[in-house]
C-alpha cells in the first residue's frame, strides 16, 4: 500500500463530496498524513441570467464565498475531531477551470494524492454538465482517488 503524507481533498458540499472527505480522513489516519481541504467557488455554476452584473458581483458572489468558508470550516472540524491535521483553502479568484485550480493547489501543497467525489453522471447529463472529477484526473500532477456516489437504492 502506498504511503501518503499530504492529501488534497476537493470538496463542494455534496453528499458525494462528504463521502470523499470521509475516505480521505480514513487514509490520512492510516498514513499519518495531513489533509488540505479545497473548495473552489464556481461562479459560473450560479449564473442564471436574471440578475444584473452589479447584483451578481456585489451580492451573489460574496454569498458564495461565505458559503464556501462555512463548508470548509465544517469539514475542517470534522477532520480535526477525528485526529487528522488539516488546513483549508478557498479559491474564489476569477475564471479558470476547477481542474486547473485543483492541479495548481496540489503542486502548491506538495500533495501526493488528490481525493475527489464523483456523481457518476452518464449519458446526456455528463455531456451537458461535464465531469469535474474526470477533468481533475486528466490534469492532476499526482494520483487521484475518485470516490463514487452510492448507486440509487444501495446503501453503503
Amino acid at each position: 500500500m502506498p504511503s501518503f503524507h499530504q492529501i488534497l481533498v476537493a470538496v463542494d458540499g455534496s453528499p458525494t463530496s462528504e463521502k470523499a472527505l470521509d475516505e480521505a480522513i480514513r487514509l490520512a489516519r492510516l498514513n499519518g498524513a495531513r489533509l488540505r481541504l479545497l473548495h473552489v467557488v464556481d461562479e459560473l455554476g450560479y449564473v442564471n441570467g436574471f440578475e444584473s452584473a452589479v447584483n451578481y458581483l456585489n451580492e451573489i458572489i460574496p454569498l458564495m464565498r461565505v458559503a464556501g468558508e462555512k463548508l470548509l470550516a465544517h469539514y475542517l472540524k470534522k477532520a480535526t475531531d477525528q485526529g487528522v491535521e488539516a488546513d483549508s483553502v478557498l479559491i474564489d479568484e476569477g475564471p479558470g477551470r476547477i481542474c486547473d485550480h485543483v492541479a495548481a493547489q496540489a503542486m502548491r501543497a506538495k500533495a501526493d494524492l488528490i481525493v475527489v467525489g464523483s456523481h457518476g453522471r452518464r449519458g446526456v447529463g455528463r455531456i451537458l454538465l461535464g465531469s469535474d472529477a474526470e477533468q481533475i484526473v486528466r490534469h492532476a500532477p499526482v494520483p487521484v482517488l475518485v470516490v463514487r456516489a452510492a448507486a440509487e437504492g444501495v446503501t453503503s
